[in-house]
This record gives C-alpha cells, structure tokens and sequence, in this order.
C-alpha cells in the first residue's frame, strides 16, 4: 500500500491521481477537519492522521510499504513552520520507521539546507536529514519553482483581470521553473526505480527561463501583447502579499538553471516547456 501525505493539496491530488492510473494501491492521509470531499468523490481510500499529533499516524500507516509526502504549512488550522514542517514531518518518517515503511519518498524544494537563514528552507533541510538518518530506503526530490503557483500569481492573475504584469527590475535571472505534474510524475516512477532509492534529486523544467521569456509564452498563447511594468526590488506589485514580493524581488538575485537532459531521460518524464505550460493554463481542455 502506498500512503499519500498532503493528499488534498495540488501536488498531492497529482501524485494520487497518477498512482490510481497506473492501478496501484493508494490511500490518502488527511486531517479529519481537511476538505477531502474530491479525493472521496474520486473514490479515493482516506485515511485520517495528523503530522502534528504523532499517535494519529502509527495507525495511518500500519501496513504501508511506501510513503510519499507533500505536506507541507498551510494558512489554515494553528499551522506553523515549526509544528507541520520541522516536528510534523519528523513525526511522520518515525512513524513510517515503526511501521515497517520499506520507501519514503519525501518532496523537499531546491536549496534545502539545516542551517538555511530561510524558516521553510531550513525546515526541509532537517526533514531530509532525519529522512537520511531513519534507516528506510528513501529519496529526496528537490523541485525548482513551480510554475503553477508562481505563474498563477505573477502572469495569469494580471492577464486575466486586464491588468499589466508587474516584474521585478530587469528581470534577466534564469530559472529552471517546472510544473507541478512533472513533478509528480518523478514521484511516481520513484517508487518503482531502484536508482531513485537512496538518492537526491533535483528536479527542474526543460530550460532555464527569464520572467521576460515568461510573459512572451503568456503572449504567444494568448494572441496578446502583454503590457509590462516594473518596480524596484522590495516594492509593492498589486495583488501580492508581502511574503510573495520578497520571494519574487530574491528570484532576481541569482540564477537556478539545471540540467534535465539526463535525468529526465532516466526517468522518462517528459518535461513540460513554458509554451505548452501557458496553452493549458489559458485553455484547461488541453491539459488532459
């Protein structure tokens, strides 16, 4: 049996609905108070279990062979960095170590590190250390930016309500932005490759991209011009809340291309490009 943690978020209903494909025995671990009504109507196995209550999960997992989880701290609840990210997912790994869990597949992001200065950083960074320190075969995937939540918020969020996009500076840093289904789709073949077992592996799209190169495919999607404006870094962009513009303001301070070539082929995922990220964006029918 396979138990999906973070099952009710977008990546988590990813991986579920890609497991339930290829026919494999998956349950979903979720929060009794969470919204769970999709994965049930899908008819999707629930189990109840909390990463902050430690007793919840020994008997979520009894009889799981294998773990993968995208929890992460959400805005609602009493969550914290600290009680879902830090403490929550040790909670998690010394419960699937008891349970006699054989793979943990944990979804971290690009960057992690113990002692990182940023508090979501250093909270994968610790979850990854003690995932590396449990004794279960494990694998550790670090994906860059996602495209579905920094597209959504920067590009389609504006496009759709007639406004400009606003970019930071110059806008000339590179990153390897990737979608969310890729991302899953690592996840799944992890559990069945033995290569990923006992191994970190960072996850990007098929080419490292300016948010210029970003509005152009918005562009050539839409059949648009799309106007642009700039702020300084650390300045207001409308719509954003105040978190999101530092995050946007830091992604101008370095680059974060990787190569995929050889990963992706290994793996045989095929990687989702930015111009056919932004048609099923514009035009949901493409993206079955």
């Amino acid at each position: 049996m396979i138990v999906v943690a973070g099952a009710t978020g977008s990546l988590g209903s990813r991986i579920v609905e890609g497991l339930r494909e290829r026919r494999e025995n998956v349950r979903a671990l979720v929060r009794p108070t969470s919204n769970h009504s999709a994965l049930q109507q899908a008819g999707v196995p629930v189990i109840y279990g909390d990463l902050t209550q430690p007793a919840t999960l020994e008997r979520a997992l009894a009889g799981a062979r294998v773990v993968i989880t995208t929890a992460t701290t959400s805005k609602k609840n009493d969550d914290t960095i600290e009680n879902v990210d830090v403490a929550g997912n040790q909670n998690l790994i010394e419960a699937a170590r008891k349970a006699g869990v054989e793979h943990f597949v944990f979804i971290s992001t690009v960057g992690a590190t113990p002692d990182h200065p940023v508090p979501l950083f250093r909270a994968k960074g610790l979850a990854e250390q003690a995932l590396r320190d449990s004794g279960m075969a494990w694998t550790i995937l670090q994906p860059n930016i996602f495209m579905d939540v920094w597209f959504g918020a920067l590009i389609e969020a504006p496009l759709f309500t007639g406004r400009p996009v606003t970019l930071v500076g110059e806008s000339q840093r590179r990153h390897s932005f990737v979608a969310e289904r890729d991302v899953a789709a690592f996840a799944i073949t992890a559990i069945r490759m033995p290569a990923a077992r006992n191994r970190t592996i960072l996850i990007g799209g098929p080419e490292a991209l300016t948010w210029r190169d970003v509005v152009a495919a918005y562009s050539r999607a839409s059949g648009l011009e799309i106007p642009i404006e700039r702020v300084a870094p650390g300045e207001p962009i409308p719509g954003l809340p105040e978190p999101v513009v530092a995050l946007a303001a830091a992604l101008e301070t370095y680059d974060s291309p990787i190569p995929m070539e050889r990963t992706a082929a290994e793996f045989g995922v095929e990687l989702t490009g930015v111009d056919d990220f932004a048609q099923m964006r514009l035009n949901p029918e493409l993206q079955a």
